[in-house]
């Protein structure tokens, strides 16, 4: 992972880093052989660097962790699930723009 600002969130520390967390979460669900996924990354990594102190940002290996990619209903990756208060608020499936993201973490405020 290219920036320092993004988690690694697994079955083990899902429900204490993201569904406990006093913070807005944007989680990143991946896989290494996803192209799109790849693709990808570099937003996330910028997003992780803006807004540092604001908001978690982490990904989720979905062959590593099968438990939490099914209880969310992870079907098709990329998908990029933003939890507020430990509940979905979110949900963007496939490739999406920066501004997407931004918009949906900037109304949160």
């Amino acid at each position: 992972m290219a920036s320092a600002n993004v988690k690694e969130f697994t079955d083990q520390n899902f429900e204490q880093e993201v569904i406990k967390s006093a913070e807005p979460v944007l989680v990143d669900f991946w896989a290494e052989w996803c192209m799109p996924c790849r693709m990808l990354a570099p937003t996330i990594d910028k997003i992780a660097d803006s807004y540092s102190g604001k908001v978690k940002v982490g990904k989720v290996d979905t062959d590593a962790n099968r438990d939490v990619s099914i209880k969310y209903g992870i079907s098709a990756i990329p998908t990029v699930i933003l939890f507020h208060n430990g509940q979905v608020a979110q949900k963007f499936v496939g490739m999406r723009n920066e501004k997407d993201f931004r918009e949906a973490l900037d109304a949160l405020k």
